[in-house]
């Protein structure tokens, strides 16, 4: 079985989280919420408080299979500024596993390098923040082991393509069709 977490940090926006964790899980990838913060309760950028599965400190690394990063302005700073997410976002990335982000998170990637000739996407006011992309528009971009999205209104179609990349097009298609989703 697959296995990915999400990082949450106060300020992440609601959506773009959850959306993936809810796909994932009907899609059977085991998806956990994982807080960055000091506890489990993690207030998103709409006051909206999730209970995460666990502390960033509980999760094993080594056993994911992808790493993801939902945006929201507030809580994408947050998750840049955790020393140890970003170690571990770094190794990942050196070993070639996979790694998505949305929304205001690609630019994470930016400021690490990480997207440097690769094609990228992200919400339009950080475009400048993907240092180093080919830069493009679409809802979601896949390139290599990186996937990026633009935001909220493409939140649907990030959770897909991550089903996509580690489940198979078939899977992607037929959880589109159970909930009633068109490309």
């Amino acid at each position: 079985m697959k296995k990915i977490a999400v990082f949450l940090a106060d300020g992440f926006e609601e959506i773009e989280g959850l959306t993936v964790v809810d796909l994932c899980r009907r899609a059977g990838i085991e998806t956990d919420m994982v807080s960055i913060e000091d506890g489990l309760m993690v207030t998103g950028s709409h006051k909206i408080v999730v209970l995460a599965d666990m502390l960033f400190e509980e999760v094993d690394i080594n056993g994911l299979d992808m790493l993801v990063l939902p945006g929201g302005g507030p809580g994408s700073k947050r998750l840049e500024a955790h020393s140890g997410l970003m170690e571990k976002l770094d190794a990942f990335y050196q070993e070639g596993r996979y790694i998505a982000a949305i929304c205001a998170a690609p630019s994470i990637l930016g400021h690490r390098g990480m997207l440097k000739g690769r094609k990228a996407c992200s919400y339009p006011s950080m475009e400048e923040h993907l240092e180093g992309a080919l830069v493009s528009r679409v809802e979601v971009e896949i390139d290599g082991h990186i996937i990026t999205s633009r935001g909220m209104g493409s939140s649907i179609a990030f959770g897909l393509a991550i089903i996509r990349v580690l489940c198979g097009k078939k899977k992607a298609e037929e959880l589109a069709a159970t909930i009633v989703y068109q490309a």
